[in-house]
């Protein structure tokens, strides 16, 4: 037992001195690093004594005394507008209303066409109206139709003077009506055989003036419209046809298909879209309008259609009309419009049934 104490307490003793020891060593080391530091601090201060700081120049003035000169200081630079605009505060409410009657005013230009001087919203024209036009004038672009050759605008004698041509054109497009263009230009061929001015005509008798315009439509009431428009013409516009759509209406048998046709034919002046049946009947079944009249038609086809259209239009679909869009048995299955045309979508559908 009392060999087991001594050896305790020896190794007591021992560990007592390795602390000291281990402490010492701690000491040293401490100590050692507070000098290293000391030195470096000491060797950095005499690199610094190497750099001199130079005083700043003074400012002074040109053409001043020594006396006056003065050491300036400047602050700052204040920089004034001679138009000072006050911010404005808009409020978040005011800012997106702002926003949206912007956008609004751009949506609309963008999709905006000139009809008649007048901007309207495309919007409102009819589906692929373009692509339609576009595929009319190339199956007009033969010019093959009888309009071509026989219309109206074919039907004046070259070798007349410029009031018995205008003469001319109105009669032609008095006797066009209800009647073929082949009845029509072979009728005018005879009458300009005959003399047809204004003062020729009025002294020919009725009978003999219907057999020359026989056979057109109601013969027999256009010899009576002839007369008296005639008479007119001398009586009450100095032996001319009138230059106004107005005044041509007032003419007996004349209507304003007619007036606005006898306006861009004799006076060269485009005042109107010229609708008759073949423009009537086309217009309708492209779904371009949806009208009961021609002269319900006129007026729609004059809201939308561009006015540097409206004398190509009418020349364009009275040839379609007579070649391919006839009133009984179009010929939809050789139609360019037949996928874009409502009537020809229509009628391929029926021909499938019965087939």
């Amino acid at each position: 037992m009392c060999f087991f104490k001594l050896r305790n307490s020896n190794i007591l003793i021992i560990m007592k001195r390795i602390t000291k020891i281990d402490g010492s060593k701690r000491e040293t080391r401490t100590r050692s690093n507070a000098i290293k530091c000391k030195e470096e601090k000491t060797a950095g201060n005499s690199k610094l004594d190497n750099f001199k700081l130079e005083s700043k120049p003074k400012l002074s003035r040109a053409g001043t005394s020594s006396e006056n000169s003065r050491k300036t200081k400047i602050n700052h630079l204040k920089i004034e507008y001679d138009d000072v605009i006050p911010p404005v505060k808009i409020k978040k409410e005011e800012a997106v209303k702002e926003s949206k009657v912007i956008k609004k005013e751009f949506d609309d230009v963008a999709v905006k066409t000139e009809v008649d001087g007048v901007y309207k919203n495309e919007e409102n024209f009819p589906k692929n109206w373009k692509i339609v036009l576009n595929n009319l004038r190339e199956m007009r672009k033969d010019h093959n139709a009888p309009v071509d050759s026989m219309g109206c605008d074919q039907c004046m004698d070259e070798e007349a003077n410029p009031i018995d041509q205008r003469y001319q054109a109105l009669l032609s497009l008095m006797l066009s009506s209800q009647t073929k263009d082949e009845i029509t230009h072979a009728a005018m061929q005879r009458l300009n055989q005959h003399g047809c001015t204004v003062k020729n005509i009025i002294n020919t008798s009725d009978e003999d003036l219907g057999k020359l315009i026989y056979p057109v439509g109601f013969w027999k009431s256009k010899v009576k419209y002839i007369k008296e428009t005639s008479q007119m013409i001398v009586d009450q516009f100095n032996g001319d046809i009138p230059k106004t759509v107005k005044d041509l209406c007032k003419l007996k048998g004349v209507g304003p298909k007619m007036a606005h046709l006898c306006m861009k034919t004799a006076w060269g002046e485009v005042t109107g879209i010229g609708v008759d049946t073949h423009v009537h009947r086309i217009s309708n079944r492209l779904k371009w309008v949806n009208t009961k009249t021609p002269e319900e038609t006129r007026n729609e086809l004059e809201g939308w259609l561009p006015k540097e259209l409206w004398s190509e239009v009418n020349h364009l679909l009275v040839g379609f009309g007579q070649q391919i869009c006839q009133p009984k048995k179009p010929q939809c299955a050789t139609c360019l419009n037949n996928e874009l045309c409502p009537f020809g979508i229509a009628e391929l559908k029926c021909h499938k049934k019965t087939k």
